[in-house]
Formats: C-alpha cells, structure tokens, sequence
C-alpha cells in the first residue's frame, strides 16, 4: 500500500428517458461496443463541460478558469479596469504582449476575420490564440497587473528577464479548480501544462440499446383552412438508458496543482477540500445539454457510491460486460438488475485488488430498486451530507501524511 496515494473513485447509476444528451456528427446520440454489444454513450468531454458549467453554482468566479481563444481580449478587459487611461487597442497591444511573455506565441487577429475587415473597411478585429487557452481569474488578473506596470514601454519592460519570468511565473501560479482538476494544454509552451488531477470515463447504458428516431411535423399557424400541410417535417434521433457512470480523482495530483493557491492561514488540505466538494457535487448533479429542450430528460442518479482509496482507481464498468436484460433480472426495468450487478462486483473485485482496512465507502440511493448497494458502505441521506463528509475524509487523510506530520 502507497500511504501517501489517494484516490477517489465516484461511480453512479442514472436512467435517463428518451433523449439525445450527446450527439454525434449524424445528429444521433453516440453509441459504443462493450461486450459484443450497442451501448449508449455520453462522451467524457460533454459531461466533464456539464460538470464545469455546474461549478458556477457552487463557486465564487474567482475560483475559476476561462477557456477562450479570445484571451487577449480578456486580459485587455482587465487591464483597462486597472487603468482606464489604457484605451481599448492600447490594451490588446499590452495583453499580447504580456501573453507571450509568459510563454504563449501565436495571438494574432484571425485571418478570416482580419481580410472582411480589410474588405469592408472596418477597424481591425481583436486579435485571438490559434486554440483555446485555460486561464484562471488569479493568472489573467496577475498578467493585468504586470501588463500595467509595463505600460509606459511595454516591449522594453518584458525584456527585462525579471520580469519575463514574473510573467511566466504568473500563467503558471495560482491555478483555479477547474484548471487543477481538468487539465490544461498550452502548445506553444508545455511547461505551462497542467496534468488532469481528474479522469471522466464515457457514460455507457447497463444494457443493450437501439437507437429510435422521432418524426415531428410543425404547423404554420398562418395557415388558411384549406392548407392541411404541414409547415415543417423533421425527425429527431433519441435513446433512452440506465447509465453507469464513472469518474477518478488523483488528490495528490490535485494538491499539487492547487499548492500555490494557499494562503498562509490555510491547511494544505482547505483548497484541496474544496475542489474535491465541488466536482462531487458538480459530476453527480450536472446534466450535459443536448436537445434538453426537445425532451426535458432532467434526471439525477438513483445511486451514487463514492470510494477514498491508497491503491489505484478502480471502474466497476465490467459488471456490466455481459448486458443487463430487463426480462431475466428485474421486473421490467433495468435499474435493479444493475445495482445486483454492482452489489455482487464490487465485493469480489475489491477482496481481489482492493485494500479493505485503507478504502472508505459512502453511498447514497433515492430508490427501491437500488437498496441492494446500502451494505456496501456508509450510508448518506443526502447529496449535501455525502459531499460534506467526503471533503472532510480527503482533508483529514492529507493531514495525516507522513510528510505533515514530520
């Protein structure tokens, strides 16, 4: 056993009505193979955007990153907000300057956007990075600071290798959750990569599916009595799921990332508690969005068991190679032929591999069908009280580390 690892595995089940959460480049929702079967599928990307968009609930905008091309502007926003003497393209001038300072090359108007422009007469657009950039509001708000200082010759300022580095220093310093958890990839400088503290596997259905297409006709409400056509004809493709859904989070990754967020009162642990709280809440209670309108599938898990471990993360995924069948293990639904499933694994898997007197379990179920999973560890009567008691676990096992300690 690693005592200095930790782990935390977030596993769920979830039904989800006829619906399209994720869609592929047909239009119909996306779908994979797992043991010789169709399942449908809900990509790692889409629900780990959700779960993104979700942490604006539960987090003051301070603690989050934005992740836009059109970084220049952004940081200009603040630069003028600093000094509103520095006028608009004064301020574009000053963030791309301090961007490559601190390592991030390519921010130029787009050429598309640049060439209508030149075409129509118009002033030049805002210059944009070639990709998405991931900034945290502490890192735009450093480089504004810095890009201000130097405003009187910026060229001259930056040349100076103090401050280069101090802008270095300040994109890779003071990384928010979002960033600490997911990751960040800078192409034209890889010391500024942020390794993913947190995995997001696919959402695969418990079961076989097959994909069904809703056709819809729209009348013109102008229509004279004697138009019996329609005004519009259409289909929708749509599936519906009992999903397994899986995630991980590396702490000590995690801590890593977020170490240079602390302030001098904090325990090493504060800001480590508080991403770990934040993406339970967010990855159990977020939804992606796809055609939610269309269908206004708005559910939550019927089960969700959360694991703190020393070892290496674990996916219960293979308890459901073989399908699920409604038929033969439950009465007309899938759910509680899953949670069977799962609460006849995860025993067996665990005394394999696990390690029993260092894993903590909570689990937290809203049905019947699911109350086969309520031995499997500590119960929760609510997501809040899980959330709680998780967060206070990872903070109590980082303090214990032998490295506190000593």
């Amino acid at each position: 056993m690693n005592s200095r690892r930790l782990i935390l595995d977030v596993h769920a089940l979830q039904n989800v009505p006829p619906s399209n959460l994720n869609r592929d480049d047909t239009g119909a929702p996306k779908t994979a193979v797992y043991g010789g079967a169709v399942r449908a599928r809900v990509s790692s990307q889409a629900w780990k955007r959700a779960t993104r968009t979700y942490f604006g609930n539960v987090l003051d905008p301070s603690e989050l990153g934005v992740r836009t091309k059109r970084v220049a502007e952004l940081l200009a926003g603040r630069i003028t907000r600093l000094d509103s003497s520095i006028d608009e393209r004064a301020a574009w001038k000053l963030a791309v300057a301090a961007l490559k300072a601190a390592g991030i090359k390519e921010i130029k108007p787009p050429q598309r956007k640049a060439d209508e422009a030149k075409k129509n007469g118009g002033p030049e657009p805002a210059p944009e990075s070639e990709y998405l950039l991931f900034l945290s509001s502490h890192q735009v708000g450093a480089l504004a600071e810095l890009a201000v200082e130097g405003a009187t010759d910026i060229d001259a300022f930056l040349k100076v290798k103090e401050n280069k580095a101090r802008a270095k220093k300040a994109a890779d310093s003071r990384h928010s959750i979002d960033v600490a958890l997911f990751g960040r990839m800078i192409a034209d400088s890889a010391d500024l990569n942020v390794d993913a503290a947190t995995q997001v596997a696919h959402a695969l259905s418990v079961h076989q599916v097959a994909n069904e297409s809703d056709y819809y006709t729209a009348v013109d409400d102008e229509n004279r009595e004697e138009e019996t056509g329609a005004g519009m004809i259409g289909t929708v493709d749509f599936n519906s799921a009992t999903l397994y859904r899986y995630a991980a989070v590396d702490i000590n990754l995690l801590e890593k990332n977020l170490g240079q967020s602390l302030d001098e009162s904090d325990s090493p642990a504060t800001p480590v508690r508080r991403a770990v709280e934040a993406f339970l809440d967010g990855f159990v209670s977020s939804l992606p969005s796809g055609k939610i309108n269309t269908f206004g599938n708005h559910t939550l898990p019927d089960a969700v068991i959360v694991k703190l471990r020393t070892t290496r993360p674990i996916s219960f995924v293979s308890a459901f190679e073989e399908p699920v069948t409604a038929d033969r293990e439950s009465a007309g639904g899938h759910m509680r032929g899953a949670a069977e499933r799962l609460a006849a694994y995860i025993p067996r898997i665990e005394a394999a591999y696990g390690d029993e007197d260092s894993t903590r379990t909570w689990v937290l179920h809203v049905a019947p069908a699911v109350e086969k999973l309520a031995g499997l560890g500590t119960e929760a009567p609510s997501l809040k009280k899980l959330v709680a008691a998780v967060g206070a676990a990872v903070a109590e096992k980082l303090d214990e580390l032998p490295e506190r300690r000593g």
